[in-house]
């Protein structure tokens, strides 16, 4: 696919590289900067900006095409600090083309994604890690290792290994040849507040319901629908706001275990909305798996993508040219289990250290301690319970339970560094004011699973759809909102989303309330067990992955013709993310070769 956008500047007067010809292309002394159709941009004398979403300056929001008008404006009267005059998704360039500078920012959420390559003479950019002038292509280990750990390969690295992407709510300078990166925005929690829940409810309501109505004033919008308390939410809002009924999409699946459709079903017969709903067949991820997976810039292993592009494709078919999001509310108020379960395990560090290092812990550690029941669970919550936060939080991690030194190579896994996933995770944790455990643990979401991972799946499948996307969950006032209340009352006890469920009861159906949050999961590995296309197109792309140094060969065997059947839930999450990535990496040489 083609970048969106594209730049470079040198302090030589070298030429400018060759260029994606679909880009309508500006020249200055040492550089160019090329964008296509749609992509806002704005020269005033010295300065070329390029601005992508929706930025609202000061509270109004301002319509393309003068959005980079109003951040020349904006940077002209402030600087840097214009930053703070914004709010909304959006992603910002400007180019210096006198001083050959270049300055750059991303939201909160880094929605709008903005990938570089810095040396000292040269400066380049677009919104696509492959697509940055000047790369030299090579791929980077530790990347690769990073994306068999998360699934994602987190901000700020990419796949390759001399470009970065610019995290979630920082900024960049490029100057004289030399770079900063820097926070222009980090969260700080007010965990003493005591806001009257009333009060809370209505101000919650109401920021929901301006969200969702400032997401439709331009396009032919419709809603996923997914069943859970965050996708019916904003459904349902959308229906108020339309005064018709909304149209939702969701999808279904034919397996035991994987399908919610009763509970979409539930909300649309609640709210009334106009109600699309598609099954997904394992013919289906014949066609779609290859599509999704080479259509990002780097390789991808979130397992519904594939899902969500579907669901998206079905909505364009009928017309529809925007599709609203529910994502954000577990992020923001609390919902997954594993916020609970930590707080449990926090319980242990409260006990007496002579209690724990002279008798707990050598009790659980004699031999055949893990096999008596009841005593079982006890060491397994010791054994996680030692492990500080939040190196805690992968203790369950696939890669790990299988066993690095088992699934990689030797010499491949001598190249990387095992420990700077948990190294990068901490130093999200350090960087968090004002929390406690569960604000801790939700900033770190806001990276790890939010802006790296399930916002890039959902804009990059509604983006290969030929939709776009908004998220009335994740505006800045509720984000400000959301720092603002108790953290008791995000997750009371082990209830999740206290506030959050108690606030939408009455306007939600009690029965999505109180049920366990789904979402579009993918039964890939039972179907690759009985779908015979599946079942080749998995070890193909495994059989030629086994090629490439990375995976050792005898794992790959015995995931395929061992631990798939009997496992094909858990394992098939290991085939899928090894599979994305064969196809990936096909599909990158092919363009790399002509």
């Amino acid at each position: 696919m083609s970048p969106a956008y594209i730049g470079e500047i040198a302090l030589t007067s070298q030429p400018p590289s060759s260029t994606d010809p679909a880009l309508s292309l500006v020249r200055f002394p040492g550089g160019q900067f090329g964008s296509q159709a749609g992509v806002d941009v704005h020269t005033d004398r010295n300065l070329i900006c390029m601005a992508r979403g929706q930025a609202r300056f000061d509270g109004t929001t301002t319509a393309s095409p003068t959005q980079a008008a109003n951040w020349l404006t904006r940077f002209r009267e402030h600087g840097a600090h214009a930053l703070r005059t914004v709010t909304g998704r959006f992603s910002v360039v400007i180019i210096d083309t006198q001083m050959r500078s270049v300055w750059m920012a991303s939201d909160r959420f880094a929605t709008w994604p903005i990938c570089y390559r810095a040396t000292s003479l040269h400066f380049g950019f677009a919104d696509r890690a492959d697509a940055v002038p000047g790369s030299s292509g090579k791929l980077s280990a530790q990347s690769i290792y990073d994306y068999l750990f998360f699934h994602a390969i987190p901000a700020p690295e990419t796949i390759f290994d001399d470009i970065h992407r610019l995290p979630a709510a920082h900024q960049l300078r490029w100057a004289d040849g030399k770079l900063s990166i820097e926070p222009w925005w980090s969260p700080v929690f007010d965990e003493k507040a005591a806001p009257d829940f009333e009060d809370a409810k209505r101000q919650f309501l109401q920021i929901i319901e301006s969200g969702v109505r400032r997401d439709t004033v331009d396009g032919n919008t419709g809603a996923f629908l997914s069943g859970g308390t965050d996708s019916s939410t904003v459904s349902g809002m959308l229906c108020r706001i339309q005064g018709q009924a909304a149209r939702t999409y969701s999808i279904g699946f034919d397996a035991n275990g994987y399908d919610e459709m009763e509970y979409a079903r539930l909300a649309a017969r609640h709210f009334g909305t106009d109600h699309h709903e598609y099954y997904v067949t394992p013919d289906d991820l014949l066609d779609g798996i290859p599509r999704v997976a080479t259509h990002y810039d780097q390789p991808f292993g979130n397992s519904s993508a594939v899902p969500a592009w579907i669901c998206a494709r079905k909505a364009r078919e009928d017309g529809i040219t925007k599709l609203l999001a529910g994502d954000g509310g577990d992020e923001l108020f609390g919902g997954n289990v594993r916020y609970s379960k930590q707080r449990v395990f926090e319980h242990y560090g409260k006990l007496p250290g002579s209690l724990r290092r002279f008798a707990l812990e050598p009790l659980l550690s004699l031999p055949g301690m893990n096999h008596i029941p009841g005593i079982k669970k006890g060491v397994s919550y010791v054994e996680q319970a030692k492990v500080p936060l939040p190196d805690r939080l992968q203790m369950y991690n696939l890669l790990l339970r299988l066993g690095a030194a088992d699934v990689l190579e030797p010499e491949f896994l001598a190249s990387i560094d095992q420990d700077e996933p948990f190294a990068a995770q901490r130093r999200v944790w350090q960087t968090v004011e004002g929390g406690g455990l569960i604000n801790h643990m939700l900033a770190l979401d806001w990276k790890y699973t939010l802006a790296d991972n399930d916002l890039p799946k959902v804009i990059g499948t509604t983006q290969l759809a030929g939709v776009a996307v908004d998220f009335p969950l994740l505006s800045d006032e509720l984000l400000q909102f959301s720092l603002s209340i108790p953290p008791e009352w995000k997750v009371k006890g082990v209830t999740l989303r206290w506030f959050f469920k108690e606030a939408l009861r009455g306007f939600l159906p009690d029965e999505i309330i109180t049920k366990k949050k789904h979402g579009f999961g993918l039964p890939f590995g039972v179907w690759a067990c009985q779908h015979e296309g599946l079942r080749d197109m998995a070890r193909t792309a495994l059989g030629s992955f086994r090629q490439r140094g990375i995976v050792r060969a005898g794992f790959i065997d015995t995931l395929i013709n061992t631990h798939l059947p009997a496992h094909p839930g858990y394992y098939g999450e290991m085939v899928w993310i090894l599979m994305m990535m064969e196809f990936w990496l096909q599909h990158h040489a092919s363009l790399t070769s002509r």
